[in-house]
């Protein structure tokens, strides 16, 4: 079967118009690449090649939200686009929470956790997941992960494993 055929013969342009709420339409271009990638269809897939463009486009706009920059580096990451993958990848570290020994990403505007005794806070499933995000970027390259990023994405998964609930889950499913 040809790759248009494996998509059910519907071939798709996936660049949504970027006009009003970008951040949901690149987010969800990204989302959808990924997904593509992971089958995985190869970057040259006209579909994917299409979606590409799109979010190299998006990529150089300044005002992408820190959730958006971790989906565009993963699907970056699994294209092979080294350039754009540390690109974002450098932004990203500038917007880093790195506290106690971990690193992760929060929403902007948000308030800061509250440090309680005898309570243990979780953040909430998006921060969960756009710092998952960041850590399959960093994990992500060929050649493989440098020690530099390996040692920086141990900060990461400490982050993370930190957030798992008494019976071992999170608090998303992605």
């Amino acid at each position: 079967k040809t790759e248009d055929e494996k998509l059910g013969g519907v071939s798709i342009y996936l660049c949504v118009s970027m006009q009003g709420g970008v951040d949901n339409e690149v987010s969800l271009t990204a989302y959808i690449t990924i997904a593509l990638l992971e089958i995985p269809l190869p970057v040259t897939h006209s579909v994917v090649r299409n979606a590409l463009f799109c979010l190299e486009t998006a990529a150089d706009e300044k005002e992408n939200h820190v959730y958006t920059k971790a989906l565009m580096a993963y699907a970056f990451a699994l294209a092979g686009k080294e350039e754009k993958r540390k690109a974002l990848l450098s932004s990203l570290d500038k917007e880093a929470v790195k506290k106690d020994g971990s690193v992760h990403w929060q929403r902007p505007g948000k308030e800061p956790e509250v440090d309680l005794p005898y309570y243990r806070y979780r953040a909430p499933s998006a921060e969960v997941e756009m710092t998952a995000y960041v850590l399959l970027a960093h994990l992500t390259t060929q050649p493989a992960p440098s020690q530099e990023e390996l040692s920086f994405a141990s900060l990461i998964a400490k982050w993370i494993s930190g957030q798992q609930n008494p019976n071992g889950g999170f608090s998303s499913t992605q």
